[in-house]
């Protein structure tokens, strides 16, 4: 086959979920450029066209992953909620939905454990964080919460609701297979927020 066909045939798109899926099952060391070839049925060689090592898919998935989680949470919050939720429920409902639907982009993003590929998902771990502290702040009100209160808000939500999908994620469940008990628990973790008000 041509290289020009390979190339084609061969995205950057189908490499990545190939790529995450083999980091989260076999593990990162235990997978090579070689292994993520045979896995796709092209040779290793092919993906050096797209990535020139391991270390630089990586941390490609990783920024993605992260891109795509913070366009549907900028999305979640720009639009109008509706079944009686709040702007807020709606922000956290929508980052549980993301981690429960998408199991091997989360475990990379937020549940790995290996220091070294930690330090690719670091900066992009905080960087999420502070966009999501920055949502939820846009939802409390100034007079009703010290700066304190403020500040540490956002970071109870996301443990809470960090939780509540590393508890899930486990046995492969759906979102929508546990929607009644995400929405139960972001009422509840919201329901101190709007007694204040």
């Amino acid at each position: 086959m041509a290289r020009r066909a390979v190339e084609r045939e061969l995205s950057r798109e189908r490499i990545l979920e190939a790529a995450r899926h083999l980091f989260i099952t076999k593990g990162y060391r235990a997978i090579s450029m070689r292994s993520i070839g045979q896995h796709l049925g092209y040779s290793h060689g092919s993906l050096y066209y797209h990535f020139k090592e391991k270390a630089e898919l990586f941390y490609a998935i990783v920024m993605k992953d992260f891109s795509d989680l913070t366009i549907l949470l900028n999305q979640a919050a720009g639009r109008t909620p509706s079944d009686g939720i709040s702007k807020l429920e709606q922000l956290l409902l929508e980052f549980i939905r993301f981690g429960l639907n998408n199991p091997y982009q989360y475990e990379i993003m937020f549940m790995i454990r290996d220091e070294e590929l930690l330090a690719y998902c670091r900066n992009e771990q905080g960087r999420c964080f502070d966009m999501f502290s920055a949502l939820v702040r846009q939802h409390l009100l100034d007079d009703a919460y010290c700066d304190e209160e403020r500040r540490n808000f956002p970071l109870t939500l996301f443990l809470s609701i960090h939780g509540f999908v590393s508890f899930y994620i486990q046995d492969k469940i759906s979102f929508e297979d546990i929607k009644p008990a995400a929405l139960a628990h972001v009422k509840v973790l919201c329901r101190s927020l709007y007694s204040r008000v």
